[in-house]
């Protein structure tokens, strides 16, 4: 019995929340005797293994991909199964790939020809190609892209060669 009145003491309004002086006070007693109960409170769990975090960035921003793909990566897929790029025009990336979620933006200066905006999605050793072009914000870019990819791609407007 002691312990439980010792462990309810500690549960009483913090000094200066009580009851104004002068008012009477009083304590709750048991009428009769019985198993003592003490108050339920769920048990704090930690997150299961599987509950998803979310991190910081989860495609607000577009930054610099650190696992790919390269920008030769993406060069070989718009040569390769695309076929935008043919074999013999000059290719530079200008910039990125940029990474927001497992979306990829790229910029590409083309050797005689207005700058080359992509927009590809999936794993970094193989991504899919979603869109290239001047200007790259289709339908599926402003519905389905994360924000980072969708500011760049639709914000920023077409890309506007040298000297325009």
């Amino acid at each position: 019995m002691a312990l439980v009145v010792t462990a309810l003491a500690g549960c009483g309004a913090p000094p200066g929340l009580g009851e104004p002086n002068g008012v009477p006070t009083h304590s709750a007693t048991p009428t009769t005797p019985g198993p003592s109960t003490t108050p339920t409170t769920p048990p704090a769990t930690a997150p299961s293994p599987g509950t998803v975090t979310p991190t910081p960035d989860a495609g607000l921003v577009a930054t610099a991909c650190r696992n790919g793909p390269t920008g030769q990566r993406v060069l070989q897929l718009l040569r390769g199964q695309a076929g935008v790029l043919p074999a013999n025009v000059r290719v530079q990336v200008r910039t990125g790939p940029l990474c927001a979620a497992d979306w990829q933006f790229t910029v590409l200066a083309v050797t005689g020809h207005e700058e080359l905006q992509v927009v590809t999605r999936g794993k970094p050793t193989a991504p899919v190609l979603v869109t290239a072009g001047t200007d790259v914000c289709t339908i599926e870019v402003r519905a389905t892209s994360p924000a980072g990819i969708r500011t760049l791609a639709c914000d920023a407007g077409p890309a506007i060669g040298p000297g325009a």
